[in-house]
Formats: structure tokens, C-alpha cells, sequence
């Protein structure tokens, strides 16, 4: 299944008193594997940045001048997005002013029905506690130290491992372990497995060992069986 992994960057916090939308990150994940494609675009949005909004992402009206409008960039964000789901921390705020984009543009809506929202999602599982990005990198051991300020393509990619364990996808992947910083790292061979705390009872009777060594005598002393069958008890 194909996922897209989203985040942006505003002037502000309400696009309905003219806050505008500065940049688009996306990350595109297929059966909750990030596939390498990306979409990233800074957009002008016509007005100056309050101090509050700049102190968070660094993007100065300066900066953005120089950057497409929404409009110009619109169709190859539409394309990349798809009809896919999207996953988005907080995702309200972020589909508000996406939306608020299109219908400037006299385009019709992304349905909120497409959002996944994982501060949702973190909320039902760490109830009680602060579900931020960065706290729950931190929960989850995942090395955020290169956000010194939000931006939306970085913060995706750490929503993207977020997400994986947040929908406990990391162990179908095949990373049974107790994943600790320093073993993230490492290769999945590297890993320790996690044990049963009681083993599963032996279903393998000795009456069906006999009768496997009798079947495996009629095969002659070549068969292969007989590396793996040792000493009869």
C-alpha cells in the first residue's frame, strides 16, 4: 500500500486570517517502507512572516520572494500525493492550509477521509503524555538532532519513523528486537530476537521420532536424513 508522509510549514496558525503556506515536504512510503521518492517546494506566500512563525522554520519573507506560488507548483504536488493516504502529525492544521491553498485557486479539496493523523494515533497508545515529534523521537529512540528548527521535508522523514512504530510496522519488518539507540543502527542480522518468556511445549512425540528414523532406514545409508537424525535415544 502506498502512503504519503506530509508536513508543512505556515506564516502562522490560522489560514483563515490570512496565514499562508511557505513549504511542502512529502515522503512516500509503500507498505511502510519509505521508497527513496520525495517532493519538496518552499512557496512564496505573498506577505511578510511574523517573527513567531520565523523563530520556528528560519524562512524569511526575503527568503521566499524568490519561490514559486501555489498555484505554479500545485499540479506536480497533486500528482505526487495521488488519491494515497496521508500521514500527517497533527494533520488538521496541515490539511487547513492546504486546502485554504486550493481554494484560493478555485480547486477542489483534499478529504479530510485521506488523513492519518499520527498525533491521534499517539495519543490512543501514550495516553497522559506529551505526543510532540520530538518527544516521541525520543520515546522511540530515533536521532533527531539535526531539527534544530522545524522543516517540513526533515520532519517527515522523522514522521515516517515515527509512524512505523507507532503502528507496531517495525516487527513486520522483520526488527523483532528490543531496538535500543546504538542498535537502530546496525543491521537486522546484528540484532539480538526477543525470547518467549515460557517455551511452546514440544508437540513432536517419541513415537513420531521413531517412526520419522524407520521411514528414513528405508532411504539407505546415503539419505541426507541421516546427518540430522544422530544417535537414536
Amino acid at each position: 500500500m502506498r502512503e504519503i508522509v506530509m508536513d508543512t510549514e505556515t506564516t502562522g496558525l490560522d489560514p483563515l486570517r490570512g496565514d499562508r503556506l511557505v513549504e511542502i515536504g512529502c515522503l512516500e512510503i509503500f507498505n511502510r517502507m519509505p521508497t527513496g521518492q520525495t517532493f519538496h517546494v518552499y512557496v512564496n506566500p505573498e506577505r511578510d512572516m511574523p517573527q513567531e512563525a520565523f523563530n520556528v522554520h528560519g524562512l524569511s519573507a526575503e527568503f521566499l520572494s524568490t519561490k514559486p506560488l501555489f498555484h505554479e507548483v500545485v499540479d506536480d504536488f497533486m500528482a505526487f500525493i495521488g488519491d494515497s493516504p496521508l500521514v500527517i502529525h497533527n494533520g488538521m492544521f496541515d490539511l487547513g492550509f492546504i486546502n485554504a491553498e486550493l481554494d484560493r485557486i478555485k480547486r477542489p479539496p483534499v478529504p479530510r477521509e485521506r488523513l492519518v493523523d499520527t498525533l491521534l494515533l499517539a495519543r490512543r497508545k501514550h495516553p497522559g503524555v506529551s505526543n510532540k515529534l520530538d518527544d516521541l523521537c525520543a520515546r522511540y529512540a530515533i536521532d533527531n538532532s539535526r531539527r534544530t528548527k522545524h522543516g517540513a521535508l526533515l520532519d517527515s522523514e522523522l514522521l515516517a519513523e515515527v509512524y512505523i512504530d507507532l503502528i507496531g510496522a517495525r516487527q513486520s519488518q522483520l526488527i523483532l528486537a528490543d531496538e535500543a539507540p546504538a542498535q537502530r543502527t546496525g543491521s537486522i542480522n546484528d540484532a539480538p530476537r526477543r525470547q518467549r518468556e515460557i517455551a511452546l511445549a514440544l508437540r513432536v512425540t517419541e513415537a513420531d521420532r521413531a517412526e520419522h528414523r524407520a521411514f528414513v532406514a528405508t532411504m539407505g545409508e546415503k539419505a541426507i536424513w541421516n546427518e540430522f537424525l544422530g544417535t537414536p535415544s
